[in-house]
């Protein structure tokens, strides 16, 4: 079993490398083909639902036995209790939406604003998938790289701070 940390940490490199290389190859596809990301998506789940049709049909033809799907059991509780959480989270979002909004809190109101200007500025120059990306590669590198050369980074960071 993989633990994130240890992917992120390049302790498994392997699986690291993997991911970076997934990352890519999605990235290629999304940029060569010019489509949009649900065109792409809709059109994977297509063909793989034709493939388990045909599958399903020639297993029947050959007088096969499918394997059977495991059934489904989510109880009235479990349901409840995750739409309790959700609604919290969704209140609590809402309620600092609201702070924002309403400019009781003028420090995280000019925070929301710069960050939103930074990115629509960021995004008219290169597309979401691009953004998906270079955020997906940082995630990967960044704690593989500050924990090789944390000393440095901590050194430094005490400089500017």
């Amino acid at each position: 079993m993989f633990l994130v940390a240890d992917v992120l940490l390049w302790k498994q490199w392997h699986v690291s490398f993997g991911a970076i290389v997934a990352a890519t190859v999605a990235w290629l596809i999304f940029e060569w083909s010019g489509l949009p990301f649900l065109s792409i998506c809709s059109d994977v789940f297509l063909i793989l639902i034709v493939l388990f049709f045909v599958h399903s049909n020639y297993a029947a033809y050959r007088n096969r036995q499918l394997q059977t799907l495991p059934e489904l059991v989510l109880s009235e509780e479990m349901v409840n209790n995750a739409a309790a959480s959700f609604r919290v989270k969704i209140k609590n979002v809402l309620l600092v939406a609201h702070d924002i909004t309403l400019g009781k809190d003028f420090r995280l109101f000019f925070k929301v604003v710069i960050c939103l200007w930074l990115l629509s500025a960021v995004g008219s120059y290169c597309s979401f998938i691009t953004l998906a990306y270079i955020g997906t590669i940082f995630s990967i590198a960044f704690p593989a790289f500050y924990s090789k050369y944390e000393e440095h980074v901590n050194k430094y960071r005490g400089m500017i701070h």
